[in-house]
């Protein structure tokens, strides 16, 4: 996890540009555009116009406690943006190649509620690429902010990089699914923007995957999910395969060296912060062991 820097240009400047006028427009456009797909969440948002916009806007800065901090994927085709408010905020994050952005991503706590923890999925992206991105969120009171833009790049992907094993593998067992909305699916399914949840399962959560053959693994990475309340967070995992003797208790959210050959694959949560406990995803790495 690393962390990015404002483009330069303070945002006071602004106003002293010829173009301030369309540039506030745009930023006001843009924040309608939020709180519209804000609203389609089910998070209460104010109405509020363009108009309102223009002279409503606070500068996260006032409310930012840490961050942003961006974490990338190796793939190259997603990034993870978290930030930490002082109050309540509904956020959200616009991003794309250039100061137009073109793209919105949201926080995606079930709860649909403002909270101070945000972690944001930025998706589609493409490898060897730069990006900037900018925060905009919502305050229980009806305040609106927005950050300075930010930049990142993305690693160009590397032939070195092992497949993704897990990738599409079979669910055969769960603990329980929240909903239909996060099933255990999700885990599998390559996208760190889904998450498989269930529903209040805590430490006794569980998943278990079959990944269609024996395969020598070489290490293991069960990505949790959390809320903004701070609940729902995995500590440790174990995994135990094709039922024999369990491996671990395993650090979350990090490519963990393991060495053994298996098909079926149990995952279970071994300590968290309780809660709805799940994955955004479980990454396998390693080879067939049918391979010559």
């Amino acid at each position: 996890m690393r962390g990015t820097r404002p483009l330069a240009g303070p945002c006071e400047a602004l106003t002293a540009d010829p173009r301030a006028g369309r540039v506030v427009v745009r930023v006001a456009v843009l924040v309608v555009m939020v709180l519209a797909a804000l609203a389609a969440l089910g998070v209460a948002v104010p109405r509020t116009t363009a108009a309102q916009v223009t002279g409503d806007v606070l500068d996260l800065s006032a409310v930012l406690a840490s961050g942003p901090e961006v974490t990338l994927d190796p793939s190259g085709l997603t990034a993870t943006v978290a930030v930490s408010t002082s109050v309540d905020l509904a956020c959200a994050i616009v991003y794309g190649t250039d100061d137009s952005f073109g793209s919105l991503a949201t926080d995606r706590d079930m709860g649909g509620q403002a909270h101070r923890d945000h972690h944001v999925v930025l998706g589609g992206l493409r490898p060897g690429t730069r990006y900037v991105f900018r925060m905009q969120g919502s305050g229980v009171d009806g305040t609106l902010y927005r950050s300075p833009a930010y930049d990142f790049t993305t690693p160009m992907a590397s032939s070195s990089i092992m497949p993704a094993l897990a990738l599409g593998a079979q669910v055969v067992a769960v603990s329980s699914e929240f909903s239909p909305a996060y099933s255990a699916a999700n885990a599998v399914d390559g996208d760190p923007g889904t998450e498989w949840s269930s529903k209040g399962d805590g430490d006794a959560a569980f998943i278990t995957i079959d990944l269609g053959r024996a395969v020598d693994i070489t290490a293991v990475d069960f990505r949790t999910r959390q809320m903004g309340d701070g609940t729902a967070i995995t500590r440790t995992f174990t995994v135990t395969p094709d039922g024999g003797t369990p491996l671990g208790p395993f650090p979350a959210s990090q490519a963990v060296p393991v060495s053994f050959t298996g098909r079926v694959l149990r995952f279970d949560v071994d300590t968290s912060t309780g809660g709805n406990t799940g994955a955004s995803e479980i990454v396998v790495l390693g080879t067939d062991a049918t391979a010559p």
